[in-house]
């Protein structure tokens, strides 16, 4: 089955994939896209208002993608589950992310080394298990919005 191209993107369409594998039972992610900024204010000329040197410009020094997942615990997981991706957490090395479209997505929408900066578990008394990661960006991803443009 094709996914529509037009209207609004389900989400459910949009997967994560962590070292090779798409984050099982996974409820939902959140991608990033970070600017580190410094200001830059400069006297105004002497001929302008005073007002105009209340105006700061902003430069940007940095890029960076962070992005977040959660999902639900599961006996029988297949894909990327709490146990695996705890294992590559501990390994303590970067691993490559897609993100993606589910049906055949030859072009994923960001590719890249990302670190992973912590997984959390959650077990409520009588309600599912879930757990929850974060990533950061490992240098500059092969794919990103705006790369090549």
């Amino acid at each position: 089955m094709a996914l529509p191209t037009t209207g609004y993107i389900n989400g459910s369409d949009l997967l994560l994939s962590v070292g090779g594998k798409a984050v099982g039972h996974c409820t939902s992610h959140t991608l990033t896209f970070n600017s580190e900024t410094k200001d830059r204010a400069v006297k105004p000329a002497a001929s302008a208002s005073y007002s105009s040197g209340l105006w700061k410009g902003k430069g940007v020094t940095g890029l960076s993608i962070s992005i977040s997942a959660e999902g639900l615990r599961f006996y029988g997981e297949t894909e990327n589950g709490f146990d695996e991706i705890g294992a590559k957490w501990g390994k303590g090395q970067a691993v490559e992310v897609k993100a993606f479209q589910r049906e055949g997505d030859e072009n994923p929408y960001v590719v890249g080394n990302f670190i992973i900066a912590s997984i959390e578990e959650t077990s409520p008394a009588q309600d599912d298990a879930t757990y929850s990661i974060s990533l950061e960006s490992d240098g500059e991803p092969s794919v990103y919005p705006g790369k090549g443009v």
